[in-house]
């Protein structure tokens, strides 16, 4: 077990929430209506776009509970795994379009310096 990232660190939040307990009540509220069962989109499609962004964001706790989450709203291996490649292309895509920044921000820079 590393020292770094474990399942047991979720434990503490009500811990760490208890330090900032104005911003803690405001996040949880705002994740409860979030994670609402009642929304227009299904509580399963809820899970596959929670776990695909926290593929994106590479938060391993997230990981960790949304891939629980949608296990348990009826998910298949097969539709993680697409959820996967798709939060896989996005990222990609968002590469790509900083690249076309990075290169007008270049042009920029470059053309002050001659």
């Amino acid at each position: 077990m590393t020292d770094y990232q474990s399942p047991d660190d979720l434990k503490s939040v009500p811990a760490f929430a208890a330090l900032a307990p104005v911003e803690a009540k405001a996040f949880l509220a705002f994740n409860h209506a979030v994670e609402r069962k009642d929304g227009l989109i299904p509580p399963k499609y809820r899970e596959l776009i929670s776990l695909a962004v926290a593929l994106t964001t590479q938060c391993a706790y997230c990981l960790d509970v949304h891939t629980a989450a949608a296990a348990k709203a009826g998910a298949s291996r097969e539709e993680v795994a697409e959820a996967a490649m798709i939060a896989a292309a996005v990222r990609a895509g968002g590469t790509l379009g900083h690249a076309l920044l990075a290169q007008r921000l270049f042009e920029r820079h470059r053309d002050k310096t001659l």
